[in-house]
């Protein structure tokens, strides 16, 4: 049994959908497609989630695009205007207006109830589609699988709960292939809660895990995992093979292509993870495994935008290192914020972290009423594995740097 997982950006239009058809029935074993919303509908989501709180009329606007962008997508696959998928689609949006407009105990908690429409809409229009091409599947709606508790956007999985609905659900005894949602599920009060950003991956991962799947694919739409992200660098080589270790590496230091979350239950039972292009679906793609060496040598870049650079002083010097560092990552810990690198001295303590919402700007705040504060704001983070001194002047070069630490196989550069 294989796992196949299509993020957003491989069925962001119908020709993308088509080519979802074109790959899997390729296959003759039995496959899990876990598909994310189509293109851009999880972004388009939030934002319609922030403007209900301030101008409803504009978020149902926001709305009506959205549902008009899906409409598309329809009626490019489906001529036939009286199919059951055209009606379903419709009440979704209903359910979906109906939410916008409700109260809930919490942003979160209204969060997941509205973003997880996306993988309801993609994988109702993609089932529908294969089932139209003779491709016989089951839809699986996740949400009554994967039980999880309540924490809203970041809900942990209830892993032997999950594993007896998934060996009821998925029982290929009925059908070859299933069409079935990432990033979701559901919990035990039967709300929706989501699984974090990108949670797509570690749904398949879970799903292989608990089913013992063969191997997963995640199909993207780069050839396979590369060394740096092409966005910000010029020349880019892709990977061929890397083990386990080194994924979680990369995926840790704010590499893109794999969830964080992903790779430890796929690790658990050895199963491979392959990351392959649905433009070039002949290509061989990155293999990750059980490797133990590292064969290319390649340097792996990885740049992490819109970082902040935080300094704590004491105000008295009287700085007590392990209570004072107890009490910061406490309240880091209880805020979810994520310290990407860290430096310390005797009377100071720097750490870098995303800047990319309010929580900076609170935290700051915080950490006024005990310390002295200094920050520095739109700021990179650059993360070198296996650097060469070569590699590292290349990219540092004319560059300020604020901290600069290495290790045996990584260097890292706090810079602008």
């Amino acid at each position: 049994m294989l796992v196949f997982k299509f993020g957003g950006a491989s069925v962001k239009d119908s020709k993308g959908v088509k080519n979802l058809l074109n790959i899997v029935s390729a296959y003759s074993e039995n496959i899990i497609v876990v598909v994310s919303a189509l293109g851009k509908t999880t972004n388009a989501l939030e934002e319609i989630l922030k403007l209900s709180y301030q101008d409803m009329a504009m978020s149902l606007n926001k709305l009506d695009d959205l549902k008009n962008y899906h409409s598309i997508i329809l009626n490019d696959l489906f001529s036939d205007r009286n199919l059951k998928i055209f009606e379903e689609i419709e009440e979704e949006f209903s359910s979906l207006t109906k939410k916008l407009k409700s109260d809930y105990d919490s942003y979160d908690q209204k969060y997941d109830q509205i973003v997880s429409f996306g993988e309801i809409f993609s994988t109702k229009i993609v089932s529908a589609f294969l089932n139209q091409e003779q491709l016989s599947n089951s839809w699986i709606d996740i949400r009554k699988v994967f039980r999880t508790d309540d924490t809203y956007r970041e809900a942990k999985i209830d892993f032997d709960h999950t594993e007896k609905e998934s060996t009821k659900a998925f029982n290929f005894k009925d059908n070859r292939v299933f069409i079935t949602q990432g990033f979701i599920g559901g919990s035990k009060k039967g709300l929706v809660t989501t699984l974090g950003r990108e949670g797509s991956d570690y749904t398949a991962a879970v799903l292989a895990n608990l089913l013992n799947a063969e191997k997963v694919v995640v199909w993207k739409d780069v050839e396979g995992i590369l060394n740096a992200d092409p966005q910000y660098f010029d020349t880019t080589e892709k990977l061929d093979k890397i083990s386990y270790q080194e994924a979680v590496e990369l995926a840790y230091f704010g590499a893109k292509v794999i969830h964080q979350k992903t790779l430890k239950p796929l690790h658990n039972k050895n199963i491979p993870l392959y990351v392959r292009s649905f433009i070039n679906p002949e290509g061989k793609g990155t293999e990750i495994d059980c490797f133990k060496h590292y064969d290319q040598e390649l340097p792996i870049f990885i740049l992490k935008k819109d970082q902040m650079l935080i300094s704590l002083l004491p105000k008295d010097l009287s700085f007590v290192l392990e209570d004072e560092l107890s009490k910061i990552f406490k309240y880091l810990s209880e805020h979810r914020i994520k310290v990407n690198i860290i430096q310390n001295s005797a009377i100071s303590i720097s750490f870098c972290i995303d800047n990319a919402n309010n929580k900076s700007k609170q935290l700051i705040e915080k950490l006024k009423e005990d310390y002295k504060v200094l920050y520095n704001d739109q700021l990179e983070l650059l993360t070198i594995r296996h650097y060469s001194e070569e590699a590292i002047n290349r990219i540092t070069k004319d560059r300020k740097i604020y901290i600069e630490q290495r290790s045996r196989h990584t260097a890292h550069f706090v810079m602008k």
